[in-house]
C-alpha cells in the first residue's frame, strides 16, 4: 500500500507499507545480488548505513545456492539476516544479458547457465515459483529486456509478449500465495513497463499493465546505454499514466544526478550496482563531487572521505589510510569504500525527502544534479 504524503510539483514524498516494514520514499534499494553486497558488507551492516530495502536477484540465487535451499532456510530474509523488506528482480535482465545462447518462445526462455553451461528454462511461472521460494516482500514480473536501440517492430512484439507474461505472473503468484507451504503469503507483484525508447510503445504498454491493478509499477529497459536525455523523456512520457496510489520504480538507475532527475519526474524507488561497484575501485561520492582515492594526492590527506558524512568510514579513517589500503590491496579498503558510498546514497535520499517536504526540491535539484556527478 502506498500513501502519498506530499509533493513538490511532480516529485513525490510518500510511505510504502509492506508486510516487512514501511519504506519512506523516495528510496534507494541496496543491491545484494546473491544475498550480500560485494565488498564485505553484510545485511547486518545495512541498518547502520540507512538502508531500507535490500534487493536480491532471482536468477543468481536460483543457480547458487538454489532457491529450494533458501526456502528450507526460511527465505532470503532469514537466510541473509536482513529483517526489512526485500525486492527480488525476476531474473529477466540476467537471462538476456548473461546468456550467450538463448531461445525465446511464448512459454519462456531457454538458455545456458553462465556458470557451468547447463540448460535452464525460465518463464513467468518458473520466475514466480523461485521468488515465492525466496519469500521476498516484492516480486518482479518476468519480462523481456530488449537492448537499446531495437527495431520498432521487434520492440512492439516484445512488449505484447511481456504483457501476456505479466498476466501469467499474476495468476501464478495468486496460486502460490494460497499454498500452505508458502513462507510469505503476502508477497507483492510489480509489473514492468517496456518499449525501448519509443514513446508510443511505452505509453501504450503502461496503460495495459496498469489495468491489472498490481502492487506497484516499474520502468525497465532504461539506463542500458541510451543517452540520459532519452531516459528522462521516457519517464516523463509514462508518468501521467502511472497510478498515484502505487509506488513507481525506475530499475537499474543510477548516478546521483539520475536519481535527482528521476525523483523530479515522479519516481519513488531506485536501485543500482554503481555505488558499490565504483567503491570497490576507489571511486567515492561526496556532496562536492566524485573523488578517486587511487590518486597520489590523497596519500597524505588526513581528512575524511567527505567532511559532511557520518558513515563508519568517515567517522574513523582518513583518506590517506584508505588510499594506503587500496594500494596494499587490503580487503578492508573495499569494505570501507562500499560502506561510504551506500551511506552516501541513503543519506542523499533523506535529503531529497526533506526537500520535497519543505517545497525546496527545485532549488536542491538545481544545485546538486550536475555537481554530484562531477569528478573532482
Amino acid at each position: 500500500m502506498y500513501k502519498l504524503l506530499t509533493s513538490d510539483s511532480v516529485a513525490r514524498r510518500g510511505e510504502f507499507q509492506t508486510v516487512h516494514g514501511t519504506v519512506q520514499t523516495p528510496a534507494f534499494m541496496n543491491v545484494a545480488t546473491c544475498g550480500a553486497i560485494k565488498g564485505g558488507v553484510s545485511a547486518l551492516d545495512l541498518k547502520e548505513i540507512g538502508c531500507q530495502v535490500q534487493l536480491c536477484n532471482t536468477y543468481h540465487l536460483h543457480v547458487r545456492p538454489g532457491d529450494g535451499l533458501v526456502k528450507e532456510m526460511g527465505g532470503i530474509r532469514e537466510f541473509s539476516r536482513w529483517d526489512g523488506p526485500v525486492l527480488t528482480d525476476s531474473g529477466g535482465f540476467q537471462v538476456f544479458s548473461l546468456a550467450k545462447l538463448r531461445k525465446i518462445k511464448e512459454e519462456g526462455v531457454e538458455f545456458n547457465c553462465h556458470i557451468d553451461g547447463h540448460r535452464i528454462f525460465m518463464g513467468p511461472e518458473e520466475s514466480m515459483q523461485i521468488q515465492s521460494n525466496l519469500a521476498s516482500t516484492i516480486a518482479m514480473a518476468f519480462d523481456e529486456c530488449v537492448e537499446n536501440p531495437a527495431k520498432y517492430e521487434y520492440a512492439k512484439s516484445s512488449c505484447e509478449r511481456t504483457v501476456r507474461w505479466l498476466y501469467r505472473c499474476r495468476e501464478a503468484m495468486e496460486q502460490l500465495n494460497r499454498r500452505a507451504d508458502t513462507i510469505n503469503k503476502d508477497q507483492m507483484l510489480f509489473g514492468i513497463n517496456q518499449g525501448c525508447t519509443y514513446d508510443e510503445l511505452r505509453i501504450e504498454n503502461m496503460k495495459q499493465i496498469v489495468r491489472l491493478e498490481l502492487d506497484g509499477y516499474a520502468i525497465g529497459g532504461l539506463a542500458v546505454g541510451e543517452p540520459k536525455e532519452d531516459m528522462y523523456r521516457i519517464i516523463s512520457a509514462v508518468e501521467p499514466d502511472m497510478p498515484d496510489d502505487r509506488p513507481r520504480y525506475l530499475m537499474g538507475v543510477g548516478t546521483p544526478g539520475n536519481i535527482i532527475e528521476g525523483v523530479y519526474r515522479g519516481v519513488d524507488l531506485f536501485d543500482c550496482v554503481m555505488p558499490s561497484r565504483n567503491a570497490r575501485h576507489g571511486h567515492l561520492f561526496t556532496m562536492n563531487g566524485i573523488i578517486n582515492l587511487n590518486n597520489a594526492k590523497y596519500a597524505n590527506d588526513s581528512s575524511p572521505i567527505d567532511p559532511e558524512c557520518d558513515c563508519p568510514a568517515c567517522q574513523s579513517f582518513s583518506r590517506a589510510y584508505i588510499h594506503h589500503l587500496i594500494k596494499a590491496k587490503e580487503i578492508l579498503a573495499m569494505r570501507l569504500c562500499v560502506l561510504h558510498n551506500l551511506h552516501f546514497y541513503n543519506t542523499l535520499m533523506e535529503k531529497i525527502r526533506s526537500n520535497i517536504e519543505n517545497g525546496t526540491y527545485g532549488a536542491f535539484r538545481e544545485k546538486y544534479v550536475n555537481l554530484l556527478d562531477t569528478r573532482i
